[in-house]
């Protein structure tokens, strides 16, 4: 009894010694990481005063696979080949603007994002506009549809766009579809297999399973896009559910989505091919899924992609440039807003300068814990001069941003650490006055079912609120 004892005593110091070495070295990987200070810090006081949980995030959402490379250098020019044979075709587009020029050619030498004229585009301001715009294109479908969605959800809306699909491909059309693994974790395996039996190739990015479970659940990717035949696309904040068509149940569900015409759909085929790739391993380079098009428009069009396993943070940086050159006004939808430090910094300066700043937020969340992170930045930012509005009617999904009548921008990209620093995703980043008047006009209309927040009565807050907003705000960067 006495050696069981005595042997219970060290199996427990064994253990205990080996937790804490595994929570010692967790915290160093953590540091000589490199990462931002504040998150490192974050990390670290999670593990160091909730070691337990602070190793399961961690081992789930921590690690870092930025080195990671999805496609080889060559396998891309291969896959550019015939954008950039068009877009070297193309007469020299017209930007005076340097302010725009600045961050077309910021997009061009960091992302190889090319811009292209003569698109048309349209605004889908609700969920019906949406599908039904959606389901015309699928009907029309000739050679391809190319379909990625971070929810593509098995309820009225998701099974009426599979069937569209599969009727489709029954007529020989190929089809593609991809979606996240996350965001599609609880999606019965029969919606997508019927998919499969009727030819549709489909995939789940980022599968997550064991042993390799860890950080793929934090690298998602967030992308709402489509293609049709090369030629008409479509990308926005909307993903293929009920809820964006019959909205929550405070009201109503408010996005945007754009559809597009022209050489600019190259972008999101670009995009599409790339993740098909690296979920597929299979490289389609075919000048069929690039065809040759003429003008649709006026649109100047850049579509632009981001993340984690990239060098830069494309998007963010690009909002950054944005954000800093504004000299008028720039308007701000988003349905988070759990800003990096310089895109804080970025918003706060341009506003103690003269500069109109609106940020559009719902006033009700679908994620409580994320709505209280939001709301812990509101009034510095309202010090600063920036006004911030709650969405009333409903929630506020848009992702929106709109500068002096010259630069707009729609994706799936929100404000926050996550879209930022975790998600794969892509925004559409226009330049012709008439597209960005037809954003900013949405914008202002949106307004009228929203109230601005007075800095007066937010500051008479109770403590209780401040303090929760302020520990929430702790782990922003994990969120």
């Amino acid at each position: 009894m006495m050696i069981w004892g005595l042997f219970d005593g060290v199996f427990s110091t064994a253990v205990n010694l080996l937790f804490f070495l595994t929570v010692v070295v967790t915290i160093m990987v953590v540091i000589l990481d490199n990462r931002n200070p504040f998150k490192t810090l974050v990390w670290v006081l999670v593990l160091v005063f909730l070691p337990v949980i602070g190793l399961i995030l961690y081992f789930f959402f921590g690690q870092d696979t930025r080195k990671e490379k999805r496609i080889s250098k060559k396998g891309f020019e291969r896959l550019s080949k015939y954008p950039m044979m068009e877009f070297q075709e193309q007469e020299s587009f017209p930007v005076s603007d340097k302010e725009q020029y600045s961050i077309i050619r910021f997009f061009q030498r960091v992302n190889k994002a090319l811009p292209f004229e003569g698109n048309g585009m349209t605004v889908c301001s609700d969920g019906y506009d949406m599908i039904q715009s959606l389901l015309k294109a699928i009907a029309r479908a000739k050679h391809h549809i190319h379909v990625q969605f971070y929810i593509f959800e098995d309820d009225a809306v998701g099974r009426l766009v599979r069937d569209a699909l599969v009727d489709k491909a029954r007529e020989g059309v190929e089809i593609r579809v991809l979606y996240d693994d996350v965001g599609c974790w609880k999606v019965p395996h029969v919606f997508y297999d019927e998919m499969r039996e009727a030819g549709i190739e489909t995939r789940s990015f980022l599968k997550v399973r064991f042993p390799r479970f860890t950080s793929k659940v934090n690298y998602r990717n967030h992308r709402k896009l489509v293609v049709v035949d090369g030629e008409v696309g479509f990308i926005g904040g909307m993903n293929l559910a009920e809820r964006y068509l019959k909205g929550v149940s405070w009201g109503i569900w408010r996005d945007v989505m754009i559809r597009i015409e022209g050489k600019a759909v190259y972008g999101l085929q670009t995009s599409f091919l790339v993740d098909w790739y690296a979920t597929d391993h299979s490289l389609i380079t075919s000048s069929r899924y690039f065809p040759k098009m003429e003008e649709k428009g006026h649109a100047l069009i850049q579509m632009v992609t981001s993340d984690p396993v990239g060098e830069w943070k494309d998007i963010m940086q690009g909002l950054l440039l944005m954000i800093a050159s504004s000299s008028k006004y720039i308007y701000i939808q988003t349905p988070y807003l759990l800003p990096t430090e310089s895109i804080l910094v970025a918003l706060k300066t341009v506003a103690l300068a003269g500069v109109d700043v609106r940020i559009m937020i719902p006033e009700r969340s679908d994620s409580r814990l994320v709505h209280w992170g939001t709301r812990s930045y509101m009034q510095e930012l309202m010090e600063a001069g920036v006004k911030i509005y709650w969405y009333q009617k409903g929630f506020l999904h848009s992702k929106l941003v709109v500068s002096d009548d010259r630069i707009a921008t729609v994706g799936s990209t929100n404000m926050d650490f996550r879209s930022f620093e975790h998600n794969f995703e892509v925004n559409a980043f226009l330049y012709d006055r008439v597209s960005v008047l037809k954003l900013k006009e949405m914008f202002l209309s949106d307004q009228k079912d929203a109230r601005l927040v007075q800095l007066k009565t937010w500051r008479l807050r109770p403590w209780s609120q401040k303090v929760k907003e302020s520990v929430i705000r702790l782990l922003a960067p994990l969120l």
